[in-house]
């Protein structure tokens, strides 16, 4: 049998069973007394109602947000463009079952205000209507918690001259409040439905006690009725912080009977008024002959049935459910040879066994990962040691190299058209020196080799002395390199070459990605935080490219290079220079060696605009580094 039938065939005759038990003790075995049985009825519709204000708020909350959510709508309400939010919201309000709808910028002024009229479409209020007078928007108006909770409250609409119940939610970007929407719901819609929820005619009463909106006398609203049934203010204020429901009195209409008990009209913790239930004196059937002793027995009986029927579905049910938890667990836990054994043919079943199909194809999709883990862990030792060998290997033909490039240079001092050349050709053995040198320094960081010598280091002493490596390349192209706040910072215990290193390639990063005649600012501040030691805080800040925000954290990693490789500069410190992508992953090394913390940020990538990079270094001031006599 289907789990569908399990559990709903046993339930549907047992529900069949208590709904005629109970149709027969509400037509024979009604209470002994007429007023119990009136005042049950009264304190119960009470309940009904503020259970049914509570699943209004709920959907006044759920449209708030689908508005304050939809994309575009925060920002327009940020910098007041009414006719944006009017684009984005009234196509959406439009096809929700909402009557009223106002949105408010931080500035108080109304951006938008939506009404139902009578053909049931939603009319734009041109006119500032005092909704960001009211309390519950005030109230968020002046917080400054983003996560303020929705706040509810009572009010009336001047352009119909209707009492709305009013939901306000605020509208947030970038965690701060921007503005407030306002979801609404008039009186004359609710009231029907709190009346067929509870059963009894429904009185809302308003600030002071006067009557605002009642079912009695139908849908037309009088006047008259509703000032009959106001109240003193005194009794208004009593009610209003009441937790319970209170028996009033009762009173005759059209020469009719009623009874009538008010509460607290709450949702939350917020009580926005007063309301009350009124029912006929003749709503009770009368008293039958059975007593509450059979009545109290049937229903203990059929609760006693439901427990047992319960129970053994459950076990149905849940054991199955169980083991296939259980079993899920071992496998969360790494042991992929579990199964689950479960083997009947409902519903649970078939999800055990495409479980234990799911469990088999992720254990063999594993072990493939974990030889193909392995394959390419071995490849990249494999890399790691030809660049080290490599770089080695050069190392000294390239010493020998520059040294006859040089002699040439020198011997070719009065040759004018040889002169340029033997430059170049220096210049071009220095640029495959500083190559191999990165590749070294790159393969010691993998190795955790890299030797640190700490010393007492004068960040800006080390970053006057880097600018000085590439002043002609600034020169070169017009790029401007600016201080800001670097004299009066502290030393730190560091290693100094390194230290250079670390600068050198982040101001060559910027000079390479800044178009010429751009700015280069460094600044820097010492960092005191909670529980940590002080650190030094240096910004790299250019007015670059940029960068992606998917690439901010790929760009530290090694041979990585943003762009097209292909159609990058030939200098290195040409604008978008080329280059073996190893500089900033030495620069995370030398950081991350010094016990400090790198990383990038830009509001995106642009050629054309040039949006600007920003780059972090954070070193201690006192750090705990291993020294070395030694140093390559």
């Amino acid at each position: 049998m289907s789990i569908r039938f399990k559990v709903i065939l046993p339930y549907l005759l047992l529900t069949l069973l208590v709904a005629v038990t109970g149709v027969y003790v509400v037509t024979r075995l009604v209470a002994n007394s007429l007023s119990e049985r009136l005042t049950n009825q009264l304190l119960e519709g009470g309940r009904v109602v503020s259970d049914g204000v509570a699943r209004q708020e709920i959907k006044h909350v759920e449209i708030a947000r689908m508005i304050a959510f939809t994309r575009g709508v925060a920002e327009a309400i940020q910098q007041g463009d009414g006719a944006q939010v009017a684009a984005l919201v009234k196509p959406l309000a439009g096809g929700q079952d909402v009557e009223n709808v106002v949105l408010v910028d931080m500035r108080g002024d109304e951006l938008l205000h939506l009404i139902k009229v009578n053909n049931g479409s939603l009319m734009d209020v041109p006119t500032p209507t005092g909704a960001v007078d009211l309390p519950i928007v005030q109230r968020l108006l002046s917080s400054t918690d983003p996560n303020t909770q929705p706040q509810r409250g009572l009010g009336k609409n001047p352009i119909d001259n209707r009492y709305y119940y009013y939901t306000s939610l605020p509208v947030v970007l970038d965690n701060q409040i921007v503005g407030v929407v306002l979801v609404g719901t008039s009186l004359e819609k609710i009231l029907p439905y709190l009346k067929s929820v509870s059963l009894a005619d429904v009185i809302i009463y308003g600030q002071g006690g006067g009557a605002i909106a009642t079912t009695m006398g139908g849908q037309t609203l009088d006047l008259q009725i509703l000032n009959s049934f106001s109240i003193p203010a005194e009794d208004y204020n009593r009610l209003v912080v009441s937790n319970e429901i209170v028996q009033g009195e009762n009173f005759t209409v059209d020469n009719r009977w009623y009874s009538l008990a008010r509460g607290s009209l709450r949702v939350g913790n917020d009580r926005l008024g007063v309301f009350a239930v009124v029912l006929p004196m003749n709503y009770v059937i009368q008293p039958g002959t059975a007593s509450r002793n059979t009545y109290v027995f049937i229903f203990l009986a059929a609760m006693l049935g439901v427990v047992l029927i319960g129970y053994f579905v459950s076990r149905l049910i849940i054991n199955p459910l169980y083991k296939l938890v259980r079993t899920s667990q071992e496998i969360a836990k790494g042991d992929l040879n579990q199964r689950s054994g479960i083997h009947s043919k409902d519903e649970i079943g078939t999800l055990a066994s495409t479980f234990d199909d799911m469990t088999a194809n992720l254990q063999q999709r594993n072990a493939e990962l974990e030889r193909t883990y392995k394959i390419l862990e071995q490849m990249d030792r494999t890399k790691d040691r030809f660049i080290d060998v490599s770089a080695h290997e050069l190392r000294s033909p390239l010493t020998v190299a520059k040294a006859y490039a040089q002699m040439v240079e020198s011997k070719t001092q009065d040759k004018p058209d040889v002169q340029p050349m033997a430059k170049g050709l220096v210049e071009g053995i220095d640029r495959m020196i500083d190559i191999v040198n990165s590749m070294l320094d790159v393969t010691r960081i993998e190795a955790n080799s890299l030797k640190l010598v700490p010393d007492t280091v004068l960040v800006n002493t080390v970053i006057m002395k880097v600018e000085k490596t590439f002043k002609p390349a600034l020169q070169e192209r017009n790029l401007s390199l600016k201080y800001e706040e670097l004299n009066g910072l502290p030393a730190i215990s560091a290693d100094p070459d390194l230290i250079y290193k670390l600068f050198y390639h982040l101001i060559m990063n910027a000079i390479k990605y800044t178009p010429d005649g751009g700015t280069i600012t460094i600044r820097g501040h010492k960092v005191e935080e909670d529980h940590k030691s002080p650190q030094l805080e240096i910004v790299v800040e250019d007015t670059g490219i940029g960068l992606a925000a998917e690439h901010q954290e790929l760009i530290f990693e090694k041979f990585f290079q943003t762009g097209e490789v292909m159609l990058h500069s030939s200098g290195k410190t040409k604008f978008k220079g080329g280059g073996p992508g190893l500089g900033l992953a030495i620069a995370r090394g030398i950081v991350e060696a010094h016990q400090g913390r790198i990383w990038a940020e830009s509001p995106g990538y642009n050629e054309t605009t040039c949006p600007g990079s920003k780059f972090f270094v954070r070193l201690p001031i006192e750090a705990n580094i291993e020294g070395s006599t030694e140093k390559e």
